[in-house]
């Protein structure tokens, strides 16, 4: 078993909140504990996706085109002036 010490604004947030949920102060701790251990014991993104990582082969170029017509059409717009209002 594990105690732990809160401080008065902690101890009345976790009984107002274990309250408005219907469950017990130690109901609200136990899952609060166990969705962060979850949170923390996670794979990183990086290893949940290994799977799928490079496994699209796209040949590529679409952000050069979407780059080249985007420039295209800023050059066509007239500038319009900014001021600082600083």
């Amino acid at each position: 078993m594990t105690s732990v010490r809160l401080g008065e604004t902690l101890e009345r947030n976790l009984n107002v909140a274990a309250k408005r949920l219907g469950v017990t102060e130690s109901e609200f701790v136990r899952g609060a504990v166990a969705a962060r251990c979850r949170e923390v014991l996670a794979d990183s993104l990086a290893d949940r996706l290994q799977d799928v990582i490079g496994a699209i082969n796209s040949q590529g170029g679409h952000a050069r085109m979407a780059h080249n017509v985007y420039s295209e059409l800023l050059a066509a717009e007239p500038r319009r002036q900014t001021h600082d209002t600083d």
